[in-house]
């Protein structure tokens, strides 16, 4: 099972789908093929090396003990069920994971929600119109819809997450300067 991340201080709450069976037998998101994690690495998001990346038991530990802590990043699932393919979450099973994010955003207040694929998004929006990038704001967070992290150029999921990270630049820059 995949343990969230969540709480006060979040730079960036990724969203996901739900877990593929391996990452919820593991018990760290995106660790079946650890894409995800190499594009945080490449995106200068993360410092970790991609030889720790790439090894399980130190990916559960920077999973587990930094990525709050070091990082500011936080994770969620829209559903906990783990399948083969994102495709096989049901509508009415993101419901409890819609309310559920629509409660930590409120109450935790991350700078930046990232919704990690087009699937994800329109199951919290309930709708297929929109486009990937940014998003109208939830509360006081920005809201921005990636590319899944196993389709397509890698340098198009890095640029994702590269204007997320300029966002957060922008926003700091901003708060000190007041």
């Amino acid at each position: 099972m995949i343990h969230y991340q969540v709480g006060l201080g979040l730079h960036i709450l990724f969203v996901g789908v739900n877990p593929s069976p391996g990452s919820y037998k593991r018990g760290i998101p995106f660790s079946s093929n650890k894409m995800f994690w190499y594009l945080l690495h490449d995106a200068g998001l993360v410092d970790e090396p991609r030889s720790v990346l790439q090894d399980d038991v130190q990916l559960k530990k920077i999973y587990m003990d930094h990525l709050k802590k070091k990082y500011k990043f936080g994770f969620v699932n829209m559903v906990d069920r783990p399948t083969q393919k994102a495709s096989e979450v049901k509508r009415d099973e993101a419901t409890p994971g819609r309310e559920r994010l629509y409660s930590f955003i409120k109450q935790y207040r991350p700078l930046v929600v990232c919704f990690v694929g087009k699937i994800t998004y329109s199951l919290f929006i309930e709708s297929t119109e929109f486009n990937f990038g940014w998003q109208p704001d939830i509360f006081s967070s920005k809201i921005y819809v990636m590319r899944s992290p196993n389709h397509g150029l890698a340098s198009v999921r890095i640029q994702d997450l590269e204007n997320i990270s300029k966002a957060l630049k922008e926003s700091r820059r901003l708060k000190n300067s007041n």
